[in-house]
């Protein structure tokens, strides 16, 4: 069967191969500590699961406008005033299935044949997908310590060419946990914006900070895309709701996509995001961010003990980008032999770095300390092996 040849541009993401496997050695009675996925051991706050019972119950099952509920766009401008100072009107706010769908939108609106793309490498590899399925290609930077494994203002200007029409950031990032600060976003938004070209900036694990204040774009500038979703700090996964926030301009020919491409995201999801802006959601995910920097601590302890801690310590999100080249040359292989021998689970770096992905891994804090410290042990015993 031949299909579509921009079907060749998608790799397979690894890390979902490799949890079906963890969960089918723990469904055969293995005790498996997981530290592969991005999804953390908390459940959907509880003020927002009942705002979405009570969506249910009052018929709030119907199509909201493509660009989402008014009054939820509103919500997210009250909190990127109340958070950050940055005056949003609600209108440059687009409502998306999951921040997939914020990505999407981006991607067909601002990518096409012969256009080129910049980004860290490593990175979320959607995000090189969504913009290979618009027919760009990809300019995959590599990043590291003397950059803090970030794409900044000088790697920008170094790596622009005349065919590149987009520079893409992701902070916190996703897997190294690194941040920019707020001169360095302005710093890339103005030598972007120099340039002619388009700036999208990926805030999806933003709120999850230990280290720095969580920071937008959007109090830097107006004219940048900036995706988010309600999946990480907000802890609600498979709701599958995320946003947009566009310039002013590019809201009429993102709603026409939205309107064909997906009609509107999940309504009683969208009721139910409303409460995530309540009082007494804030303070429970306050907590819990609290409790994740905690977790970060643990494993970081751990790793340090066996010699194997980052020399920068992620700043937000809950990974760590692990280097393992003392140990092997093949990611793949070392997860699935960690898994294999040891019960624990985590991702092959070859999943986010198109440059050195074989050397590192991968490991989400998103279980308590007691799991993380039993997993250190574990992997202790395994490196003494190798």
């Amino acid at each position: 069967m031949a299909w579509s040849p921009r079907i060749d541009r998608v790799a397979p993401f690894r890390v979902m191969n490799l949890l079906e496997t963890a969960q089918a050695r723990e469904a055969a009675g293995h005790d498996v500590i997981h530290l592969e996925i991005g999804e953390p051991d908390f459940p959907t706050p509880e003020p927002v699961v009942a705002a979405g019972q009570a969506a249910l119950s009052a018929g709030h099952t119907r199509y909201t406008p493509a660009a989402g509920l008014p009054a939820l766009r509103e919500a997210i401008a009250d909190h990127y005033a109340a958070r950050f100072g940055a005056e949003v009107d609600p209108r440059r706010i687009l409502i998306t299935p999951g921040a997939s769908g914020a990505l999407l939108l981006a991607s067909q609106l601002l990518a096409g044949p012969g256009d080129r793309v910049l980004m860290a490498d490593p990175n979320y590899p959607c995000n090189r997908h969504f913009m290979a399925l618009a027919g760009a290609e990809i300019d995959a930077v590599p990043v590291g310590p003397a950059s803090g494994w970030q794409l900044n203002a000088e790697l920008v200007e170094s790596h622009w060419h005349d065919a590149t029409r987009l520079a893409m950031l992701a902070t916190p990032s996703n897997p190294t946990g690194h941040m920019l600060d707020a001169g360095q976003l302005a710093a890339v938004a103005e030598s972007v914006s120099r340039r002619g070209g388009h700036l999208l900036v990926d805030e999806i694990y933003q709120g999850l900070c230990y280290d720095l204040e969580p920071l937008s774009m959007a109090a830097i500038t107006p004219d940048a895309f900036v995706v988010n979703s309600f999946s990480k700090y907000f802890g609600m996964t498979g709701w599958r709701l995320g946003w947009l926030l566009a310039p002013e301009e590019a809201v009429e020919p993102l709603t026409r996509l939205a309107q064909n491409v997906f009609l509107a995201a999940s309504t009683p999801a969208q009721h139910a995001a409303l409460a995530a802006f309540t009082p007494e959601s804030r303070d429970l995910l306050e907590g819990r961010r609290i409790e994740l920097g905690r977790r970060r601590d643990a494993l970081l302890a751990g790793l340090a003990r066996l010699g194997l801690a980052p020399a920068l310590p992620p700043q937000g999100a809950f990974y760590l980008w692990l280097d393992i080249s003392r140990y092997s040359c093949d990611s793949q292989a070392f997860c699935r032999r960690l898994l294999d021998e040891e019960n624990v689970a985590i991702t092959p770096g070859s999943d986010f770095a198109l440059e050195g992905g074989e050397r590192h891994v991968r490991i989400a804090f998103t279980t308590g300390v007691e799991r993380l410290e039993e997993a250190v042990s574990r992997l202790e015993r395994f490196l003494a092996r190798q």
